[in-house]
């Protein structure tokens, strides 16, 4: 991606060692995500981490893009909002994220509408949110209760040598996911199906999440396409990435058959179909994975 010219948001913190509160072990850390989980996917959700996280060391069925649940907010180590102690890649990160700013802003604008933009919280394995823990291992997410996206940036790490996605287009396409997230809570979307979840089955809940989750996706191929940043390869990039972090994918890779009733996130070939669509068109009326008939 072409991002040297790019100017970079000045949304963001930086939260400090220690932010987290001490969850280093990992009992404590799944005690302290499994509520959570719980409440958002149901037990099929929490049986699916708990595999993966024995399995490959993590949880990667919230990899790009798993809100979190509502909990409680901890005391930690004070944000700091000084650009001066950023790191290259955190740079890197604003930069992209300046880039969201700027095209949601016009796209908004044209809806007669104001768009607010959204805070990159960076941290290190342990932070805190408005919506509880952040952890490392629970990868980027946004979270709806303070509207800030929370980011260790080691993830790109993970990305390209545990998942075979590299390229600077696949760690753009994971903020912009999250930044896609944003979108939906500013337009309602989020909110909404987020209440019919706690009133509907367990499957159904997590069919309303997958849906969710591929309209992000879309939004983030939107504002690829809005940018005229990319390069040659760099939709490859995110299919690749789209494809590493799909439900069916991530559950082969845990030793377990895919079962669809429990999938959170979409299957590799939906992640892929909705970026791709967001890509073509750079049309968010075209990321409507609620209307009927649409494949999610």
């Amino acid at each position: 991606m072409r991002l040297d010219d790019e100017q970079e948001s000045g949304n963001f913190e930086v939260q400090g060692p220690g932010g987290g509160g001490g969850l280093g072990g990992g009992g404590n850390l799944l005690g302290f995500l499994l509520p959570l989980i719980g409440s958002r996917f149901g037990c099929a959700g929490i049986a699916v981490v708990l595999v993966v996280m024995v399995v490959l060391g993590g949880n990667p069925l919230s990899l790009l893009g798993g809100e979190s649940g509502p909990g409680p907010a901890r005391q930690g180590a004070p944000a700091s909002h000084d650009a001066a102690q950023l790191t290259p890649i955190q740079h890197w990160s604003l930069k992209v994220l300046g880039s969201t700013e700027r095209t949601w802003g016009r796209l908004f604008d044209a809806r007669g509408q104001s768009y607010r933009p959204t805070t990159l919280v960076f941290y290190s394995q342990n932070g805190v949110s408005g919506c509880g823990a952040a952890q490392a291992a629970m990868g980027p997410f946004y979270c709806p209760t303070d509207q800030k996206v929370y980011l260790d940036t080691d993830f790109f790490d993970e990305l390209k040598q545990r998942f075979g996605a590299p390229g600077d287009f696949a760690q753009a396409y994971v903020i912009a996911h999250e930044v896609g997230h944003h979108v939906q809570d500013l337009l309602g979307i989020l909110g909404k199906v987020n209440r019919e979840q706690r009133q509907v089955s367990e499957a159904r809940g997590n069919a309303l999440q997958v849906r969710i989750e591929l309209q992000a996706d879309c939004l983030a191929g939107v504002w690829a396409k809005q940018t005229n940043l990319m390069e040659p390869g760099d939709v490859e990039e995110g299919m690749k990435a789209a494809q590493a972090i799909g439900d069916d994918t991530l559950q082969k890779a845990a030793g377990q058959r895919p079962v669809p009733e429990s999938f959170t996130h979409g299957s590799s070939a939906q992640r892929m179909e909705w970026l791709k669509r967001g890509i073509d068109t750079g049309d968010p009326a075209q990321c409507d994975t609620f209307a009927p008939g649409a494949d999610a």
